[in-house]
Order: structure tokens, then sequence, then C-alpha cells
């Protein structure tokens, strides 16, 4: 009786991990059955991708969504991403959608990071217009003008541009990183109207940088370029020529002279 009972306790155990093993395939065949039909691939991001970065396959991976659910402007395959660049910082398994990358046709990627009718200008910078080295590309900023008159000895001073982008600084578009890096050069993204004020201002005095808060997007109007002041000088008199002398002529009998007359 306890053999049998063993061998029933046995078989019983043989029994139940079978129905369980194919209990468990026809789950995973219902399932594959209906990601093939009822599914669609998105592409989504296996790591984080830094603002600037040029995405590669490594960065990728493919998951399958219901019908209906994925954003339509999502990328299906992980050819249509590759080789594009990031143009906002994407966290790890976030679905990538295509207005937050840009084509690289070539070139460095910076220029893939300039928005269409955009222009990327760079000046020069120290650790006090660098705003102690706490810019980072993807900060916004503005530009103050100082100006001093070598005629009064008086300066004046006027924000000049609102709310521009920092593409890069000193020569990396990474946004990686959170502690202050004193840098020389400062890339901006700008209009070509607004880099002609930029430079106008660098020539007649200096500029400094100010730092935006991420979520302060009001733009004041952008002053227009200052038309150039009109002086009036004086002329000096034209000098007034004298009068012509008097003369008269003195006949002293054979003798004939001249001498001038007293008015």
């Amino acid at each position: 009786m306890k053999r049998r009972g063993w061998v029933l306790i046995l078989l019983s155990l043989g029994l139940g991990a079978l129905s369980a093993w194919g209990a468990n395939n026809w789950v995973k065949a219902q399932l594959a059955g209906d990601d093939s039909a009822n599914a669609e691939h998105v592409v989504v991001a296996a790591m984080d991708i830094p603002y600037g970065t040029k995405v590669e396959g490594r960065h990728l991976s493919v998951i399958s969504m219901p019908i209906g659910t994925a954003p339509k402007n999502a990328f299906r395959e992980a050819q249509q991403v590759e080789g594009k660049v990031a143009t906002i910082d994407v966290a790890r398994g976030e679905i990538l959608l295509q207005e937050r990358f840009a084509d690289h046709e070539g070139g460095s990627t910076l220029a893939a990071l300039v928005a269409q009718n955009m222009r990327a200008v760079t000046v020069r910078v120290d650790d006090v217009v660098g705003v102690a080295g706490f810019l980072l590309p993807g900060n916004r900023v503005d530009v103050v003008s100082a100006r001093l008159d070598q005629a009064t000895r008086i300066a004046t001073t006027r924000t000049i541009l609102t709310n521009l982008k920092v593409l890069a600084v000193d020569q990396t578009s990474s946004t990686d990183k959170n502690d202050p890096v004193i840098v020389r050069a400062v890339t901006l993204e700008m209009n070509q109207a607004q880099s002609e004020i930029l430079m106008k201002a660098k020539e007649e005095g200096t500029i400094q940088l100010t730092l935006r808060n991420p979520h302060d997007s009001s733009v004041a109007a952008t002053p227009p370029p200052e038309e150039p002041k009109v002086v009036a000088v004086a002329r000096p008199a034209a000098p007034v020529a004298p009068p012509p002398e008097a003369t008269v002529t003195v006949i002293r009998g054979t003798n004939v002279g001249a001498a001038k007359a007293k008015l």
C-alpha cells in the first residue's frame, strides 16, 4: 500500500507537470498568433540618447504594441532612424518620434541641430560672459549689450536678443554633464537678422549672456537696429576780404604819383 501510494503521487506530479507544460505552450502559441495579427512594431530607445548624438543600431530596440496604440509619428523600423541626430534628450525605453530627430547629410552633427532658416553663431566668452561655466547645450540665454560713450564716459546697457538656444559649448553638443565647465566659446542658434545685431554689438562694446529658466518661454521684442546718428557740425565762416584801398592821383608839376586816401 505504501509503494502504491508513492507511485500514485509521482504519477500525479508527472501528469500535473505535463499539463502545465502543454498549457504554457498553448498560451504562447495564442499570444504569438495574436501578435502577428493584431500588433505593430515600434522603435524605442535601448539606452539613453543624449542631445546631439548620432543614432546607431546599439541605441535602438523594436517592440510590439497593439494596433492603434502607438503614436502615428513613431518610427516603425530601426533603419528609419539610424544615422539621424537627436535634437532632444531621449530616455531609455521611450518611443522614438520623428520630430525629435534630424537628418544628418554629412559634415558635423552640429549642422543637423540647426533649425530650418536659422543660423549657428559662435561667440567668444570667458568665465563671466559664459555664466561661470553653467551654460550647457540646450540652455536658453539672453544677450545684453554694454557700450561706453567715449565722449561722456557714460555706460549704457540693453537686452538686444532674447530666448536664444545654446547649441554647443566649445566643441561639444552633448548635454550629459551637470557640473560647470569653463569654456572659451558658445554657439547660439539665431536667425539672420539676430546674427547681424549680435555682430554689431560685439564691435561697438561688450556682450553678456544671461541664463534663462527652462520654463520661461517669453520672448521680448527685438529692438530694431539703431540708425546712425547725424551730428550737425558748424562750419567756420568764410574769411571776409578786406575792402579795396582807395587811392588818389597826385600831380606835382611834371611828376604824377599815387597816394592812399584816408577814410
